[in-house]
């Protein structure tokens, strides 16, 4: 039986210290849990930590974009070194790979990443991951790594993505761990703090929730758990601790998939209700029927769709860029994105 792929992140908040700093015997817990699941696994690892262990290397750290990316910079080789020793000592090699948006929305791109971590999992190689936060913009960076394990997630059509969190789960409103999450609802939309994030990361539980919504749409599960038991992965995967999202149904093809990973916040076209009704009914977007458009975004870009409350129904592969677009809004038979470029999420 060929090994699926599982996609596991470790934000910040997971593996750093009250003071910021990596706690080695949470890495070397997880390394153990991780060489022993890689026997029925492609693993990949997403793991942030990077700026925690650079910033203290800076004076006046104040958390800027570019004091960002070089402590990031710092971090990363400690980082990985971290890993190499504690993977090397249980008899496997890790790669470090540093990603860019640009390895989703372009598709040669896309392509050669994925043809590059195949060849890791040939040769029994675990892939670590994390945004090259040094070239990265700050228009087309990754919002946090929640976000990027997603992608990757949907770009190698994972069976299950692990997303662990401090809190150990999704939490109801007495704080207590949900087991099981069929769907993603008004219900369980509510239960979430709009503004919460971790002390040491970018994102937070609306985040996570945000990206677990895109996986389970696409056919992913997702695991929120948290680290403490001695195989926090493992025990996550038997539903033993944490919440699991469970995946939706889906017949998206290869290219469909594609289109999906490579979309987030390129750009955003709002549509009026027939324009959302007519994409949901598999046909081609005409510029008459969108509203409004955000962002900068290149014909050929992937971009969201948007219906008139805000909520996101769908990808869209543009044939016109940002200022074309403004300037037909009004025009009849002008089509703005082929259905055929069109996925529902």
């Amino acid at each position: 039986m060929p090994q699926k792929v599982l996609v596991i992140k470790l934000g910040s908040a997971v593996i750093t210290n009250v003071n910021g700093n990596i706690n080695q015997a949470v890495i070397k817990k997880i390394v153990a849990d991780i060489c022993n699941l890689n026997k029925s696994y492609k693993v990949v690892l997403v793991s942030s930590g990077a700026v925690s262990s650079g910033k203290k290397f800076i004076a006046d750290y104040k958390g800027t974009l570019l004091q960002r990316k070089v402590a990031a910079a710092i971090g990363n080789p400690i980082l990985i070194q971290l890993y190499r020793k504690c993977f090397q000592k249980l008899g496997f090699t890790v790669a470090q790979a540093l990603c860019e948006r640009s390895h989703f929305s372009n598709r040669k791109q896309f392509l050669q990443l994925r043809d590059t971590f195949h060849t890791f999992w040939e040769h029994h190689i675990i892939p670590v991951v994390n945004e090259n936060d040094v070239i990265s913009d700050l228009e087309l960076k990754f919002s946090d790594n929640d976000e990027l394990a997603t992608l990757l997630a949907i770009a190698f059509d994972a069976e299950t993505l692990v997303l662990c969190t401090s809190v150990g789960g999704f939490l109801d409103s007495d704080k207590k761990i949900i087991p099981e999450i069929k769907e993603i609802d008004k219900e369980i939309l509510s239960l979430v703090k709009k503004g919460e994030k971790s002390e040491f990361g970018l994102g937070g539980m609306l985040s996570k929730l945000t990206f677990t919504r895109l996986a389970t749409n696409l056919g992913i599960n997702v695991i929120m758990c948290g680290l403490q038991s001695a195989t926090p992965i493992s025990d996550a995967l038997d539903k033993k601790s944490g919440s699991c999202f469970y995946a939706q149904q889906s017949t998206l093809k290869n290219r469909q998939k594609w289109l999906a990973s490579g979309s987030i916040t390129l750009g955003n076209i709002k549509l009026d209700k027939g324009a959302a009704k007519a994409v949901a009914g598999r046909k081609s977007l005409l510029t008459v029927g969108i509203t409004n458009i955000d962002g900068k975004f290149a014909a050929g870009e992937v971009v969201q769709l948007m219906n008139e409350n805000d909520v996101i129904i769908g990808v869209a592969k543009s044939k016109l860029n940002n200022v074309e677009l403004k300037k037909l809004l009004k025009e009849k038979n002008i089509v703005a994105a082929h259905a055929n470029d069109i996925v529902l999420v």
